[in-house]
C-alpha cells in the first residue's frame, strides 16, 4: 500500500471516529461562534468552550440544560446547550436539541447552520448538506456557510467541489483562519499531509486564530510522526495532561495503522511468492 493511500485511509478513519478533540474543528465554520451561542458559557468559566475540561463541560451542560428546559424554543439557550453537548461528546442529544429548534425557527440562518453541524457530527452528511444549503442565500452569501458546506462535501469524498467552495469563502473573507484550517483538513482527508500543514500553519498565524485552529495544526504535525512538536503546539491551549493524552492517542492510532499495514504487506508478499 502506498504512503499516500495509507495516510488517506488513516485520515478518514480519524475523521470518522471523531475521537481526538481537535477533529471537531473540521466543521468548526458551520455556525458563528457569536456571544449568543457561547458567550454566556465563556463568561462564566473565563475560557472558550473548546478549552474546557470534561468536568467543566458537564457542569456547563447541566446549567444550560436547565435553562433550555424552561423554554426549548429559546434560540440563545438552545444554541448554547447544543454547542456544549457537542463538545462533551453527546452528539445525538445535541442533534435532538437542534432538530426541535429548527422546527421552531425554520428560516433562521444561524439555526439551520447549527442544525447542519449537528447532523454532520452524527454522520448524516446528506441531511446536513441540505440544512446548510437552505440556510444560504445566493444574493448575500455567507462565508461561514460556504465553509461549512465545503467541510461536509469533504466528508462525502467530494474534495474538488469542497475546495472550490473554500476558495469562494476566502474571496468573501480573505485570510480567515477557520476557512484555511478547514481547507487543511480537506488535504488531511486526502492523505496529503504536507499541503495540509501549509494551510494549517497559515491559519494558525492569522489574526483571530483560535484553539481549534492550532489544535488542528498539532494534529497534522503529529500525523507526520513529529510528536514532540505536536505536543508543544497542543500545550499552547491545552493543559499538559490534555496535550499528552492527545499525542498518546495519536501515537497509538498510528501504531495500530502501521501494524495493520505491516501484516497486510507480509500477506501480499506471501501470496506473490
Amino acid at each position: 500500500m502506498s504512503a499516500t493511500r495509507s495516510a488517506t485511509r488513516f485520515g478518514r478513519k480519524l475523521a470518522a471516529a471523531g475521537t481526538i478533540v481537535v477533529l471537531a474543528a473540521a466543521l468548526g465554520g458551520c455556525a458563528s461562534k457569536s456571544s449568543m451561542t457561547t458567550g454566556s458559557v465563556n463568561k462564566s468559566y473565563g475560557k472558550s468552550v473548546d478549552q474546557m475540561s470534561s468536568g467543566e463541560l458537564e457542569s456547563a451542560a447541566d446549567r444550560l440544560g436547565r435553562d433550555y428546559a424552561r423554554n426549548p424554543k429559546d434560540k440563545a439557550a438552545a444554541l448554547a446547550y447544543s454547542t456544549v453537548l457537542q463538545m462533551n461528546g453527546r452528539a445525538d442529544q445535541s442533534l435532538a436539541v437542534m432538530r426541535k429548534l429548527a422546527i421552531a425557527h425554520p428560516t433562521d440562518r444561524e439555526v439551520l447552520a447549527a442544525y447542519g453541524k449537528s447532523l454532520a457530527a452524527v454522520g448524516q452528511f446528506e441531511q446536513a448538506l441540505d440544512a446548510v444549503r437552505r440556510a444560504q442565500t445566493p444574493e448575500y452569501p455567507d462565508w461561514k456557510l460556504l465553509s461549512a458546506e465545503a467541510a461536509i462535501l469533504d466528508q462525502l469524498g467530494q474534495s474538488a467541489a469542497a475546495r472550490q467552495l473554500y476558495r469562494k469563502a476566502l474571496d468573501l473573507r480573505p485570510d480567515e483562519p477557520t476557512i484555511l484550517s478547514n481547507l487543511g483538513m480537506s488535504y488531511v482527508l486526502e492523505g496529503d499531509l504536507k499541503t495540509a500543514e501549509l494551510h494549517m500553519r497559515s491559519a494558525s498565524q492569522r489574526a483571530g486564530a483560535d484553539s481549534r485552529v492550532r489544535q488542528n495544526l498539532a494534529l497534522v504535525v503529529g500525523l507526520q510522526g513529529r510528536f514532540e512538536e505536536a505536543e508543544q503546539i497542543a500545550r499552547q491551549e491545552l493543559s499538559p495532561e490534555q496535550a499528552q493524552a492527545n499525542v498518546a492517542y495519536l501515537r497509538s492510532m498510528l501504531a495500530q495503522q502501521n501494524a495493520w499495514n505491516d501484516l497486510k504487506d507480509k500477506k501480499e508478499a506471501k501470496n506473490t511468492n
